[in-house]
C-alpha cells in the first residue's frame, strides 16, 4: 500500500490483511475498522518520517507522558509561592495576573518573588 487514500478504501477484512503486513502479527479481534485504519495509518507516515525519537520510544517504555511546554489560549496556570496561590490565565496576545494583562511570565514570576525568575520555569513549563 503506497498512501493513506489507498487506505480509506479498503474493507474490514483488507485491513486486518494490512494490519499483519506492518505489524508483523495478527489485528486484535475487538478492534474497529476506524482504530485500524487509524493505527495503519500512524505506521505508514512513521516509516516515511522516521517514526519516534530514541528519546519517546524511552519515554513510552517507561511511561513518562510527553512534555510540552505550549500552553493554549485559556489555559490556566497555578503555582502556589510562600503559601499563597496565584493564577494565571493565558490570552492570546500575553497573560491576566491579578486583574491585569502581563506581556511574559517572567515578569508576573518577578512580581510574585520579588527576584527575576524565568516565567515559564516558575509555572512548571520548563524543567
Amino acid at each position: 500500500m503506497s498512501d493513506l487514500a489507498e487506505l480509506m478504501g479498503l474493507n474490514r477484512v483488507d485491513l486486518i490483511r494490512q494490519w499483519q503486513k506492518i505489524f508483523g502479527g495478527p489485528a486484535p479481534g475487538w478492534i474497529q475498522e476506524n482504530l485500524l485504519r487509524e493505527a495503519i495509518g500512524w505506521q505508514m507516515q512513521a516509516a516515511k518520517s522516521g517514526g519516534l525519537t530514541a528519546t519517546e520510544r524511552r519515554q513510552l517504555r517507561l511511561g513518562i507522558p510527553p512534555y510540552s511546554s505550549q500552553v493554549y489560549r485559556g489555559s490556566r496556570l497555578i503555582r502556589v509561592w510562600q503559601g499563597e496561590t496565584h493564577q494565571v490565565t493565558v490570552l492570546e496576545d500575553g497573560y491576566l495576573y491579578a486583574d491585569k494583562k502581563w506581556r511574559s511570565l517572567s515578569a508576573i514570576a518577578k512580581a510574585i518573588t520579588g527576584s527575576p525568575w524565568s516565567g515559564p520555569v516558575f509555572f512548571g513549563l520548563k524543567k
